[in-house]
This record gives structure tokens, C-alpha cells and sequence, in this order.
């Protein structure tokens, strides 16, 4: 069988409590992504979701602890790589589209300008008028219907969904093989969220790309996704197909399922979550952290 596009093992995040002890935030995490596949990554606030996607593209912030037995990317040791050579995957091969545009987009630098800085990065030694012609094919690739008015705008002057697809079109620009894509549709009304949703399948299906599609949205990732893991303080506690989700048989996940009741025949009362000290009992290694 071929080689993952993506896989870690035993991946490990902790921070540096205000008592100097280590607070796990991702403990032990094994994952594999293969190319074209949409890999879902369900949970609560605080469970670890992000975290494991930073981790992957070396994102973490410089406060983290972390460490890893395995962390491999296209059959490349990303933990035997040089920083310098990391950096180089970021944006080219490997990107990351970020939850809310509004805090991610630079606010006094128009949608070219911003841009200009990722393609500038890709393939430097393009004149101004070739790197204008690139943003501008990559908003009418993301379905834009005024890509110049766009290219110029600057971040408070486009909808919600207008500037997802600005993000979605920075990082699928170069035609990346591995897309991380933290709640892209959680700041979005329904219907943005289905055709941001077509612009992502839309950009898989080009370019064969691996998706990690971190969410909230049960029901969503169901629909969307071919695989799920779902994580609990830190932990997967399962996976399965995405179409096997409603047949879970760990109890969190159980949980997160009855929290999204039907809207045809809603229950008299919502049932709570119960959550088990079990299902954190592995610890953190201080001693191997980076």
C-alpha cells in the first residue's frame, strides 16, 4: 500500500502552566491523511483540533512544548528537517486556511497586497504586472465575480464569505497537496458555507489534495467528509467513515450526536454530556518535549 500523504504518531502539545507545571493540550495524537481523501477533525472548544493541524505545518506558537515518535509529510521526516526547509513547504505544499478572515487578513493592506506576499514567496522573480494576473485568476478560481474590485478592497469592505474565499484562494493558489482547513464555514450562513464548501471539493478534485477539515458541525463533516476523528481533551477517541458517524459507539461521541436533536421530532430534553476521567489516563512527557 502506498505511503500516506500526511502522518504523525504520538503526537504531544503541552504549555507551561502559571506554576510552571506542563498542562497537556494534545496527548499521544495518530493521525494519516492520503491524498484526495477529506479527513473531518470533530470535538469541543479546547479539545486539540487546531493544535494537531499547527503542529503539522510547524505553526505552533513558540510557548508550546511538544514532541513526536513519527511526523512525516510526502515520505519526508518533517522532525529531521531543517526550520528553513519547513518554512519552505508552508504555502507551497502544505496550507493552512484560518478560521475567521476577519482576524486573519491583514486590516490596512488591500486583498493584492496580501496576496502579492504569498505569491511573491511561491515563485519569486515575477514582475508586478504577472503577480497581478495571478491574483487575479486565483479570485476568479474561487468564483469571484468582481476579482479586480476585489484585488483592491480591503478586508472590512468584503461580506463574510467574500473573504473566506479570499483565504481559500491565498493557500489553494499554488496547488498544495495537503489543505488544513480550521472551521472555515463557522462564521458563514448556510448558504455561503455550500458554495465555500464547492470551492474547497472544487480545489481537491484539481489538484488531488489531502483535506483535514476541522469543525463543530457534526452533520457538516458527516455530509462532507469521507473519515472523522473525534477528539476529547486532547485525544482521539474514534474513528470511523464519516457515513458510519451516526453508529459511533464511544460515549463522547454519542454525546456530541444527541446535542444535534432532529428538527422534525426535537426531544422534550436535551440529554448531557457525561464525561468519564478515564478518557484522559495518558499522561504527558515532559522529558522528550521539545
Amino acid at each position: 500500500m502506498d505511503e500516506p500523504l500526511a502522518r504523525f504518531d504520538g503526537l504531544k502539545v503541552a504549555f507551561t502552566a502559571t506554576d510552571g507545571t506542563l498542562t497537556p493540550a494534545v496527548r499521544g495524537v495518530s493521525l494519516t491523511v492520503r491524498r484526495g481523501e477529506r479527513l473531518g477533525i470533530v470535538g469541543e472548544s479546547g479539545s486539540g483540533k487546531s493544535l494537531t493541524g499547527r503542529a503539522l505545518l510547524g505553526l505552533l506558537p513558540p510557548e508550546a512544548r511538544w514532541s513526536a515518535d513519527a511526523l512525516r509529510f510526502e515520505g519526508q521526516d518533517l522532525l529531521a528537517m531543517r526550520p528553513k526547509e519547513r518554512r519552505r513547504l508552508c504555502g507551497t505544499r502544505m496550507s493552512m486556511i484560518l478560521q475567521d478572515p476577519k482576524y486573519s487578513l491583514n486590516p490596512v493592506m488591500t486583498v493584492a497586497q496580501q496576496m502579492r506576499e504569498t505569491f511573491v514567496r511561491q515563485t519569486p522573480g515575477e514582475s508586478r504586472r504577472q503577480l497581478r494576473e495571478r491574483i487575479v485568476a486565483a479570485l476568479e478560481a474561487v468564483h469571484i465575480r468582481d476579482p479586480q474590485r476585489v484585488a483592491d478592497a480591503y478586508p472590512h469592505e468584503l461580506s463574510g464569505g467574500m473573504g473566506q474565499r479570499v483565504m481559500i484562494a491565498m493557500m489553494v493558489s499554488a496547488g498544495p497537496r495537503l489543505l488544513i482547513a480550521d472551521e472555515p464555514t463557522s462564521a458563514l450562513d448556510v448558504l455561503v458555507s455550500i458554495q465555500v464548501l464547492a470551492v474547497l471539493d472544487e480545489m481537491i478534485e484539481r489538484h488531488d489534495t489531502g483535506l483535514v477539515f476541522i469543525s463543530h458541525d457534526l452533520p457538516l463533516v458527516m455530509s462532507f467528509c469521507d473519515r472523522v476523528a473525534v477528539m476529547y481533551g486532547g485525544r482521539i477517541v474514534e474513528t470511523c467513515a464519516a457515513r458510519d458517524l451516526r453508529h459511533a459507539t464511544h460515549p463522547y461521541t454519542q454525546g456530541l450526536l444527541a446535542a444535534h436533536p432532529p428538527l422534525d421530532h426535537p426531544p422534550d430534553e436535551l440529554p448531557t454530556l457525561r464525561r468519564d476521567p478515564a478518557w484522559l489516563a495518558e499522561t504527558f512527557d515532559a522529558g522528550a518535549a521539545r
